[in-house]
């Protein structure tokens, strides 16, 4: 083999390296972890979770900032470049910093027995060995799909922190929050913290911790937050902080995904001790892109990741609370494997005109699909929802399944709908809906702005492909000036 010389020749090759099937567990990963001689020398924290996990991250990198310490942080997937995955010292690291590391990776990989890797295995493994070669104080990694046989759970944690749980990936982490957890808590480790966000953990987290002696940190009971309109404050076990200004990451989550980090910072603070205000100050200062990200000027144009129903529901539940708006329109883009219906029931009440759009890999759900789907999920809302629309005492009645069928025989390419509604145009009178579908999310979110006054708003979510298709060419910059009232 050619050794690549550049970050994406590695990353290439590392796709063609993938295998189609491979042994299920970690054995392989810390035989090269071994021959690696990998280990980091700092206090390690790391974060499972289906939703609040790369949030979580930055909120602790923030603060160990401000405290004067030097993070190496670890989270996945990216926006826009791989780069992106990894910062040391606040900063994200070179494509030029990686080089070695993946020829360190490789090598260890085929000394002797060859060893197969995944592409996150072989990255991941890059990345911690750069990690550990960094100086860093402090190492924060995120688990990027479960967490028992995640590539991350080789490297043995100091404190584990799970966010929030729900479904996703159900084909390979199981259909139910129980099993789902049960993957989750495979991060802990006997003997050491692990802080739990959710507030209604499934019981396999709780009973897992038990069984090998973690330290369980629980919301609600080891800690918990309250606050108004102003302020918030926060309780652990022994340590409070009062009248805090809320984090500058927006969210109706974004408490919960705070309150976890500050307890894992607890939890370790005889290794990494903290101050009151670099707590303050790192929670006031810290960013992360795409994540209920609202951009600057008219209309209004908000970037979120959601892309399951709980973050869905969660993009949805912030949205609510930005005061009202003539219209909404949604750029939208998916993976196949995602609960596409469960996101339309958490998002379409919102939503008046939608703008589906192609992703750029195969895994993803093409935009006429997803047209097709939303039109089948809305003929049927509007089935149920017919016996509640004011018709003549004597008009004649649809039965459902010929609504359905009317419904069904509309063409997919353009589609317009009308029901009662209360969000929309005319307040209790009739709500107009459209979609359309796009080749790339920045062409759906141009049309959307095309299609918007002052007064609308923008909302692009599905998936990272989505929202790293806008940011790619940079945060949208919106001047309202031209736009009609």
């Amino acid at each position: 083999m050619q050794t690549p010389n550049t970050l994406q020749e590695w990353l290439a090759y590392c796709e063609r390296l993938h295998p189609h099937t491979i042994e299920m567990g970690l054995d392989r990963v810390a035989r090269v972890k071994q021959r690696l001689n990998l280990r980091l020398d700092c206090p390690v924290i790391t974060v499972a979770g289906t939703n609040g996990k790369g949030s979580t991250c930055a909120m602790i990198e923030a603060v160990a900032l401000q405290a004067g310490y030097r993070p190496g942080v670890y989270t996945s997937p990216h926006l826009v470049h791989f780069e992106e995955r990894c910062r040391i010292h606040g900063e994200t690291v070179k494509a030029e910093d990686l080089l070695p590391h993946f020829a360190a990776v490789e090598r260890a990989r085929t000394e002797g027995e060859e060893v197969q890797l995944t592409y996150f295995e072989f990255t991941t493994l890059a990345i911690l060995r750069l990690i550990s070669q960094a100086r860093v104080d402090v190492a924060v990694l995120e688990v990027g799909m479960g967490g028992r046989l995640d590539a991350v759970n080789v490297i043995d944690a100091d404190c584990a922190v799970i966010t929030m749980i729900d479904v996703d990936h159900a084909e390979y982490l199981g259909p139910d929050r129980e099993s789902i957890g049960r993957e989750k808590a495979g991060i802990m480790r006997a003997g050491r913290p692990v802080v739990v966000c959710d507030p209604l953990p499934p019981e396999s987290v709780v009973e897992h911790a038990a069984a090998i002696g973690a330290d369980l940190w629980r919301f609600g009971s080891d800690f918990n937050y309250s606050g108004d309109k102003l302020q918030w404050s926060w309780a652990g076990r022994g340590r409070r902080y009062a009248g805090m200004a809320y984090p500058a990451l927006r969210g109706a989550n974004q408490l919960f995904n705070a309150s976890g980090a500050l307890a894992a910072l607890e939890a370790i603070r005889d290794k990494l001790p903290i101050s009151a205000q670099a707590v303050r100050a790192g929670l006031a200062l810290v960013e992360l892109p795409g994540r209920f990200e609202v951009a600057p000027g008219q209309p209004v144009v908000v970037l979120d990741v959601a892309h399951n129903p709980h973050a869905v529901a969660t993009l949805a539940a912030s949205m609510s609370t930005m005061g009202h708006f003539r219209l909404t329109h949604a750029v939208f883009g998916a993976m196949q494997d995602k609960d596409i219906t469960g996101i339309f029931e958490k998002m379409g009440p919102l939503v008046d005109r939608w703008y589906f759009t192609d992703l750029p890999t195969p895994r993803a759900e093409t935009a006429a699909h997803l047209q097709e789907r939303w039109e089948r999920y809305h003929a049927r809302q509007e089935a149920l929802n017919a016996p509640a629309q004011v018709v003549q005492d004597d008009a004649p009645r649809m039965d459902l399944a010929e609504a359905l069928k009317q419904q069904d025989d509309k063409p997919h390419l353009s589609v317009t709908r009308s029901r009662r509604g209360s969000s929309g145009e005319g307040g209790g009178g009739r709500r107009i809906v459209k979609s359309e579908v796009f080749a790339d999310p920045q062409a759906a979110l141009d049309a959307a702005l095309a299609a918007s006054r002052l007064t609308d708003r923008i909302v692009v979510f599905g998936s990272f492909y989505t929202v790293g298709g806008i940011l790619k060419n940079g945060v949208p910059q919106m001047h309202g000036k031209h736009f009609d009232l």
